[in-house]
């Protein structure tokens, strides 16, 4: 039995008079009805129900005020009777001005998928342009910042680095890929932003093999583990991923995170990775530190202490926390993403 089986055949024991049941998690497009017709098979009293799309929106990090001040809410249901009584539940929060989007359960589940999608090929499309500027001698911030301002395309989102990660895009982009194979219509946009997500953490390994010829037996001190900040969630993060080639090719990987350690030590399992207890301890002996993931701690460093630690000072700045003509004036071999000054 499936676990939306499960749920289903507990749930119809309990429906008495008129329930409506919202389904909250990111489901693939048909699980509404696909729990209606489960609920029906096995209640053993027949009474009415709605079953309802309610997907949630919430980042990492930043849930509670993503809830209390959503920029929409969708509602998906096949009863008006339903969609106003799910409606009703966010009226405690007085969203006066917040859109509600009334439409079917199938439409609701899949404006989840279609968001996530496009928020991740934004970034697969901002990391493509920083590799172009490296090529070409432009500036991936002011490109980024300048197709910001075009209100059509907004500036979130737009910002590089070494790909997405978490729980969410990498998952959401794959079921939808897969939706379309299994209608018959390839989804080339979503594969190809997964594919160039990919491909950038891995440039991110090659990045590092290049500027230290080589990385058998070199130290290497990596920033940041989880898959961005304010989270210690490592699931899909980059991080974990350049820690594990690193030191499948012969790396010491020296890493440190603020909150991410113990997920991480879990996620990498038996990988030669020695964590950390500070930043410093990451970049002592250290031939070259990556910053893997953007925590304002790291914004914060003592980078003369770093500095003073480190075998060579090489930083690979592969979220552009740093300034670039600081930390060379301060005598460090500096590389960004999509930055080539």
């Amino acid at each position: 039995m499936s676990q939306v089986e499960a749920v289903a055949c507990s749930l119809a024991e309990y429906i008495d008079d008129y329930k409506v049941i919202v389904t909250k998690s990111t489901v693939p497009v048909g699980t509404s009805k696909r729990i209606r017709e489960l609920i029906e098979r096995h209640q053993t009293r027949k009474v009415r129900f709605d079953v309802v799309s309610n997907p949630e929106f919430l980042r990492e990090g930043s849930a509670i005020e993503d809830f209390m001040r959503p920029n929409r809410v969708v509602i998906g249901a096949d009863s008006e009777h339903a969609a106003a009584i799910v409606k009703d539940i966010y009226r405690p929060l007085y969203l006066i001005e917040t859109p509600f989007v009334i439409t079917s359960p199938e439409t609701a589940e899949l404006i989840k998928y279609a968001s996530n999608a496009f928020l991740a090929t934004k970034i697969s499309f901002v990391n493509e342009m920083a590799n172009l500027c490296e090529k070409v001698g432009a500036d991936i911030h002011d490109v980024a910042r300048s197709m910001g301002l075009d209100r059509r395309i907004g500036p979130k989102f737009l910002h590089p680095g070494p790909g997405f990660g978490g729980s969410c895009f990498p998952k959401d982009l794959s079921a939808l890929i897969r939706l379309g194979q299994k209608h018959d219509l390839p989804m080339r946009i979503a594969a190809a932003a997964s594919e160039v997500n990919q491909v950038q953490r891995k440039l991110l390994v090659q990045k590092t093999k290049a500027l230290l010829n080589g990385t058998e037996g070199k130290v290497v001190g990596v920033l940041g583990l989880s898959f961005k900040p304010n989270t210690d969630d490592v699931r899909e993060s980059p991080a974990i991923f350049v820690c594990r080639e690193l030191a499948q090719i012969g790396a010491r990987v020296q890493a440190y995170d603020p909150v991410a350690t113990q997920n991480a030590k879990i996620a990498l399992g038996r990988t030669d990775v020695s964590f950390c207890a500070t930043a410093y301890e990451a970049a002592s002996a250290a031939d070259v530190l990556i910053v893997a993931t953007e925590w304002n701690e790291f914004r914060n460093i003592d980078l003369a202490r770093i500095k003073s630690l480190m075998k060579n000072p090489i930083i690979l700045d592969s979220r552009n926390i740093f300034e670039p003509e600081r930390v060379r004036e301060m005598g460090f071999t500096y590389f960004s993403t999509g930055r080539s000054k």
